[in-house]
Parts: C-alpha cells; structure tokens; sequence
C-alpha cells in the first residue's frame, strides 16, 4: 500500500502539457493561457477626461473657491471619439465628455459639478456672435481628472503569463488591445466508465439489488469544472471482454477513469482486465481514506485511474489524484495545495493510524479565523455529506486522534 504523497508523485511524474489551440475572446473564458501575452500599445492610447467637465489650463482657476469663482470663456463642446478644432488659449475652457482627447492647450479637467454655466452674451463686435462663459468654483491641480497615455498598460508590458488560468477581466484587457485571438492549451479529453452488474442508467426502473449510476455523473462534473472534456463510455458489466471493450473505447481520450472493480472481490476485475491489455499498473492500492481501493497505470500511454466504486470515495480520490492531472495537462501555473488553510477544527475526531484521512466538512470564516466542522456521518457512501461539504479536513496518517480546537489543514472545494 503506497502513501498519497509517493502516490500522487507517481502519477504526476510522466504527465505533460496538451497542445495548443487558437480560439477568439469569446470562447477564451476559463481556458489557460499558452504562451505571454505583451501589450502591442498602450492602454489608454491617449490622455483623455476621466470625468464630464471642461478641460482647461490648471493656472486658469488659481484662487477658485465658491464664492470667489474663476469665470472662462467656452470655446467648444468635446465628445468621446472626436478631436477638438481648437486649441486653448489663458482664460478658456472646453466643455468635454468623459474618455474624449485632451485638447492641446489643457492640462486638466474640472468636473461638471464644481461648475455652473453662464448664460451666453453678445458680443461687442457684432450682434450676431454669442460667447459663452462657465463659473468654477474650485482651484484644479495640473493633471486632475485626465486618464494619462499609458496609465493602464504601457506598450511592450507583459500583460498576461503563460499558464494564467483566463478570467473576465483578462479577456477585457486583452479586448482593449484589439487582440481578437490567442493561443490556449487543448482540453483534456476524459473517458468516464462505471462498472458493476449493480448499476443500472439514470432514468431506468430500480429493482431489488440494484443502483443508479451516479459515479458516472459526479466525475462528469467534476471534470468540467476542472476544465476538461469528459467522455461518457456508459456502464460495463462485470464481464472481462464487455469491460475491455469499453476501455477500449476510451483510448482516443487523454485520460480514462472507471469506477468499481478495484477492490478485493470475485468480481472486481478491473484491475485483471487491465493487466491482460497490457497496461502498466504503477499502484493499486493507497493509504487513504476514503479512496484506498485505487488503482493507477497507464494503457497505450495513456494515464488510467481505477477509482473505487463507492461515491464518495471516487469523488474524494478524483481531488486528490485527478485534479492535479488536470492541471498539469492544461499547463495552468497554480498548484491545487494553494486551496488548503489552517482552520480549528470544532469537535473531537478520532481515525486509524497509518491512514490519511480526508473528511467532508464545511469551513467557515470567523473574526480573522478558519474554523471547520464535518458535514455529518463520513461514511463512503454517503454522498448527502459531500454535498453539504466546500472542504476536506486533511488528517495525516500518524495522528490517532485530534481534539477539538486543534489546527488541521483544510482544503476548499471546487
């Protein structure tokens, strides 16, 4: 029986990062990046206001207060995405709109509201022309209000690293540099298969002896939430050449797990079946709980996980050994052990020596502490307390028996 760190070495030793693939913005959310992405110009490209308001010279409202306001003649109205005609002379003002050019002669923006509008007036010099005129009743500082050329992102920046796993805001960034496609790394494909005379398809009628199939379903979501592309390879029966030839099936994956048949019964033959297709078994059994009846390999080189039948312990053996699979495979730079805290845990636990255990539980945030708690009875296949949990206690195979208010490590979920 093999410890979980020698086991999860074992699986992680050999497995690569999966191709690259270009896919437009649109369909880059949640994938991983694939090579670094630099700024081919700067965000803003321009200076321009950050507020509505008139753009001006900063001396202009030297000694502006409310009730000693500073009055500017207004030569233009300014909007986003044109230019102005004119550029400012001492003692004018240009009413412009939030993201608009700074016209040359400004060195800062007075907002909307620390200003009030003069009625125009005619001029002296004909009857025709009207000046219009604006109150500020504040003293600007040069540079206030304009978004500077470059605030955000300066040309040539690395912006985004390779294996960033992208999210919203990335994908705006790279919008704003006009970017309309980048290279990810390929999904992995993952065949799922259960096994078992006992299961039977969602959906059918249930009779005495008889189970639904909810491993295949459970592990469905858990790789599409890594990331991955599951493959439903449906039920094999506890029959050697059905089992194979459903293997068989999944080998255009780049990952194959099954569900059931690993244990020590007459008709757990997943790992037999396995051997007589010529796959490389590297372990069968580990020191975990749940999940101890879990056999790894490869087939044709392609990693395969015969994970226990039990649903619970399938779940919990996916987080510990599937997940960082995943990861590695996407090339995503972030380590699944970033998910786990120090919490105090609230109850007594007593567990069998020589085993990890990994226990359901919800974990909490309280006054600057993590504090944890199980979700109720931890038995393997009880999947009510899976569903209630967004964590798992980790419990290290020398302890015997933790008491509460002890500091456990924690790993959320998800």
């Amino acid at each position: 029986m093999i410890r979980v760190e020698n086991a999860l070495n074992t699986v992680l030793k050999d497995i690569k990062t999966l191709g690259i693939e270009v896919v437009t913005l649109t369909d880059s959310l949640a994938r991983v990046l694939a090579c670094d992405i630099h700024s081919n110009s700067s965000v803003p490209a321009f200076g321009n206001s950050a507020m509505d308001g008139y753009a001006l010279k900063s001396h202009d409202t030297r000694g502006a207060s409310g009730k000693y306001p500073k009055v500017l003649e207004v030569i233009e109205d300014l909007r986003a995405g044109y230019t102005a005609k004119k550029a400012l002379k001492a003692g004018q003002a240009i009413r412009i709109m939030t993201g608009a050019l700074v016209p040359d002669g400004a060195d800062s923006v007075v907002m909307v509201e620390e200003t009030k509008k003069v009625s125009s007036v005619k001029c002296q010099v004909s009857s025709r022309m009207k000046k219009e005129f604006v109150r500020i009743f504040k003293e600007i500082k040069p540079g206030e209000n304009i978004r500077k050329r470059g605030e955000d992102i300066k040309k040539g920046e690395r912006i985004i690293q390779k294996g960033t796993l992208l999210r919203s805001a990335h994908i705006g960034i790279l919008a704003s540099l006009g970017i309309p496609k980048i290279k990810v790394t390929k999904k992995p494909r993952i065949a799922v298969l259960a096994t078992g005379d006992e299961v039977i398809g969602v959906g059918k009628r249930l009779t005495p002896g008889k189970l639904y199939n909810s491993n295949t379903y459970a592990l469905y979501s858990q790789i599409i939430n890594c990331g991955a592309i599951p493959k439903n390879l449906g039920i094999a029966k506890d029959r050697p050449a059905e089992l194979a030839a459903k293997i068989e099936k999944g080998l255009d994956c780049d990952m194959i797990l099954t569900s059931g048949g690993v244990s020590v019964g007459d008709y757990d033959l997943v790992r037999d079946v396995l051997a007589k297709m010529g796959a490389d078994i590297k372990f069968w059994k580990v020191a975990m709980r749940p999940g101890k009846p879990l056999a790894f390999g490869h087939i044709k080189g392609i990693p395969i996980f015969g994970l226990p039948g039990n649903p619970v312990s399938s779940m919990v053996s996916f987080e510990v050994f599937v997940l960082p699979v995943i990861l590695k495979m996407l090339g995503l730079k972030m380590d699944f052990r970033n998910n786990e805290v120090e919490a105090i845990i609230e109850e007594d636990i007593a567990k069998k020596k020589g085993l990890r255990y990994f226990l359901r539980a919800h974990t909490c945030w309280d006054n600057g502490v993590y504090f944890a708690r199980t979700t109720g009875p931890q038995g393997s296949g009880i999947l009510k307390s899976m569903a209630l949990a967004n964590s798992l206690i980790i419990l290290p195979e020398a302890e015997e028996r933790i008491e509460k208010g002890k500091k456990v490590t924690v790993r959320f979920l998800d």
